[in-house]
């Protein structure tokens, strides 16, 4: 690590840091380490920070209420840098040395799947906002679990998206990832059921120019192109796309078609009008209005909303366990979230139930936090945007 990115990397970590140390403390013992291990650089960098800033609130809330268990909550938050090398070695410090009872807020896939064998070997479960199918098919044996939707719920709703725009011919354009496959295979079952064809490439997110694989997608003369990279490849993406002169639709996914891309792209005309989609969080629920605060944003994204949520549940299922192991918080996450009692929407109303005795049911700001027995969130909404004059706009929410 270079003597500059080292400091980049220390200064968002001690705002993090500072951010989680409470100004009112009372609890006693030893305290109860969990972890962020967030993208605070790389492709995933724009949503990292934030994500574990949200964290860190609630920390300072709950500490500021007294603790879980007659303990301290202490955080340590971690850059994945959206690579699994760096994230492994992250991953095994927090649990080595820092012996965290749970760890939240993985973003890529890749990432995601590089760590969690290191979580179920060691029982420190996973929280994640990463997509891929594969993820909670691995055998993780319930410590993993995802708030964000699996690919097949989201890709599926958004081929129904795409045909509700009336196209009949779609092109995915995608580089190669854990949810790469999937993609293609769930929008060539999807969308011929509504009269539409698909075709698609997997392209090399490394190279500095697209226009040789741009041809051979215009060649198939869609209506509609699916960029389903990352922000820095579909930022090259998208402009070899309109340099080709292609005048159909394109979509692409949130976390990739957004607001750092849009400030960085150069020519506003490149995005006019591309579509994007993503899980949408719980907007106007109390859960959301708290991580707006939290993060001093007023239209948090949806991994800051996620990991808001990991952390709440985490601790309330320590509490209701007595017991601030990860094998504690294996067995009571559902306990808290789906059990049919007392609805609450943070963890310290939560503490305060579980002490009095009361059955809790958290919902947040990612919305009802309801898992299968993989770990999989069971249903969420979405929301799609259009680019309008530089600004994103909402098409619906649904």
């Amino acid at each position: 690590m270079n003597r500059k990115t080292f400091g980049r990397r220390t200064a968002i970590l001690t705002g993090v840091s500072a951010v989680a140390a409470p100004a009112v403390v009372r609890a006693q013992g030893e305290p109860i380490k969990i972890a962020t291990l967030t993208p605070l650089t790389g492709s995933g960098g724009p949503y990292g920070p934030t994500m574990a800033k949200a964290a860190a609130a609630v920390v300072e809330a709950v500490n500021s209420a007294g603790g879980v268990l007659g303990r301290k909550v202490v955080l340590v938050s971690e850059d994945d840098q959206t690579s699994p090398e760096p994230a492994v070695r992250a991953a095994r410090k927090l649990i080595d040395v820092d012996k965290v009872s749970a760890i939240m807020g993985t973003w890529a896939s890749s990432v995601t799947t590089a760590v969690a064998p290191l979580c179920w070997e060691s029982k420190t479960p996973l929280f994640t906002v990463s997509g891929a199918d594969s993820i909670t098919l691995l055998p993780h044996q319930g410590y993993i679990i995802r708030t964000q939707p699996n690919s097949q719920l989201q890709v599926t709703t958004l081929g129904e998206f795409m045909l509700s725009l009336g196209v009949k011919k779609v092109f995915t354009m995608i580089p190669q990832t854990p949810f790469t496959q999937t993609t293609i295979e769930i929008l060539g079952r999807v969308l011929p059921k509504g009269g539409a064809t698909h075709q698609g490439l997997i392209y090399d997110d490394k190279k500095n120019t697209y226009r040789t694989e741009v041809d051979q997608a215009l060649r198939a003369e869609p209506d509609m192109i699916f960029a389903a990279g990352y922000t820095p490849d579909t930022i090259v993406l998208l402009k070899d796309i309109y340099r080709a002169g292609f005048k159909g639709k394109i979509i692409g996914f949130g976390y990739s078609i957004n607001q750092k891309l849009l400030d960085q792209i150069g020519q506003p005309e490149v995005v006019e009008g591309v579509y994007t989609f993503a899980p949408s969080p719980a907007e106007g629920s109390g859960a959301y209005e708290r991580v707006k605060a939290a993060v001093g944003s007023a239209n948090p994204d949806p991994y800051t909303c996620q990991v808001y949520d990991h952390i709440n549940m985490v601790l309330m299922s320590m509490a209701l366990a007595k017991d601030a192991s990860g094998v504690a918080i294996k067995d009571n996450i559902r306990k808290v979230t789906q059990g049919g009692g007392k609805s609450v929407d943070n963890a310290v109303d939560g503490l305060k139930a579980i002490a009095a005795g009361d059955k809790v049911d958290y919902a947040g700001a990612s919305g009802p936090c309801d898992f299968d027995d993989k770990g999989d969130i069971l249903d969420c909404k979405f929301r799609y945007e259009q680019v309008k004059a530089g600004k994103f706009t909402v098409v619906k929410v649904a």
